[in-house]
């Protein structure tokens, strides 16, 4: 007999998949009326929508090789513990949420069980390891899309793909600039940059030094600028430890409520590479792309190959160069610098950037009904071909 409220086991890796996963419970509880429940992995998103993570979601917050290799005794452990808590809860449907390392090796060994599994944000195998979507085909059942190009891709390796939108189209676009502005102490005439080093200890490690040297240069030829830092409840005292002597006056929002807003408030911004990107462009902000990765992965990730010209969502999804990208050895603070110095000395640069950012629009598509509404009804459908079945 099934039961009357669902049980969705969640897993979210980071605090982007957070976000989402944060979205798709609440756009879940309201297509039930509020009969499902939850449990599984995830953050403060996931928490204030009812779940109770198994451990905390930072141990899964890590990025290149050299960064997992000296915690892989604990996540080994973490995967043998989420593994047996699904198992034991036996929920009608498992949706893994992006962080891919760790939520299809947790689907891989639920295969057999019954457990339908959804994987919500497609792997990026169509930018390196193509040959990769063979795998993950086998550690799903279906695979929601963020990119409309990414359903054509994964149709072609045999796994059911469904496009449901990227959620910064959900809200990107809805920011208060002024409102944040007053709230703040920024007059309408400042000069606002948004700085953006990550969400994750190990790049903000690496890109915010780099950051932080730029952000001297550029007081020197913009000495009333404002910075404005969104920051990432995880890395929240790292960031502000090392913005705490910055020599220009500084903003850090912690309120993942007034994040957009923020956005709004900006000229321009200096960001490292991922999601944010994405939400910058649709929010209408002009930007400088910067990435860094430790050596040893970068060597890595060449020898395999890339299959894309772009870094960023934005350049992706326009298939163009629209926002400048400074990687690897790119990424100093003279070249950063500069390049924020172009679009923060020139209104052309930054109309050139939202001329392009219009691409970026039309790629995405409608934003009705949200995306979180779209995921959520195709997880319900999950479950009900699962009863019916």
């Amino acid at each position: 007999m099934s039961r009357q409220e669902p049980l969705i086991f969640i897993i979210a890796g980071e605090a982007s998949g957070d976000n989402l996963a944060g979205r798709l419970m609440s756009a879940l509880k309201q297509q039930t009326e509020g009969r499902v429940r939850f449990a599984g992995v995830g953050g403060p998103q996931s928490e204030a929508q009812g779940l109770k993570s198994l451990f905390p979601m930072q141990e899964l917050s890590l990025v290149g090789l050299a960064e997992v290799l000296p915690h892989l005794p604990l996540l080994a452990k973490r995967l043998s513990q989420t593994t047996a808590a699904a198992r034991e809860l036996k929920p009608d449907v498992m949706v893994t949420v992006d962080a891919p390392s760790f939520g299809l090796r947790i689907s891989g060994r639920l295969r057999g069980s019954g457990i339908p599994v959804v994987h919500y944000v497609a792997p990026q195998a169509w930018a390196w390891r193509a040959g990769r979507a063979k795998t993950i085909g086998k550690r799903m059942d279906h695979l929601m899309a963020l990119l409309p190009f990414e359903v054509p891709f994964f149709a072609d390796h045999g796994i059911p793909c469904t496009y449901v939108g990227h959620p910064a189209i959900e809200s990107a676009a809805a920011g208060d600039g002024k409102v944040f502005r007053r709230k703040h102490n920024l007059s309408d005439d400042a000069l606002v940059l948004c700085v953006v080093p990550g969400s994750r200890a190990g790049e903000v490690r690496r890109i915010l030094p780099i950051f932080t040297e730029a952000i001297s240069r550029l007081k020197d030829r913009h000495p009333d600028l404002h910075v404005v830092i969104p920051v990432a409840p995880a890395v929240a005292h790292q960031v502000e430890t090392q913005t705490a002597d910055w020599p220009l006056p500084v903003v850090r929002v912690t309120d993942p409520d007034e994040r957009f807003d923020a956005f709004a408030a900006c000229d321009a911004a200096m960001t490292k590479s991922g999601t944010v990107t994405l939400e910058l462009a649709l929010a209408d902000v002009p930007m400088v792309v910067a990435y860094k990765v430790n050596a040893l992965t970068a060597f890595i990730v060449r020898r395999m190959g890339v299959n894309v010209e772009h870094a960023s969502l934005v350049n992706l999804l326009a298939n163009s160069e629209v926002v400048p990208e400074l990687l690897q050895e790119g990424c100093t603070p003279e070249t950063v610098a500069n390049a924020v110095e172009d679009l923060l000395g020139s209104k052309e640069a930054r109309e050139t950037q939202r001329a392009g950012f219009r691409d970026v629009w039309k790629a995405l598509g409608e934003a009705t009904p949200p995306p979180s509404a779209r995921a959520a009804k195709l997880v319900l459908d999950m479950i009900g071909r699962k009863q019916d079945a």
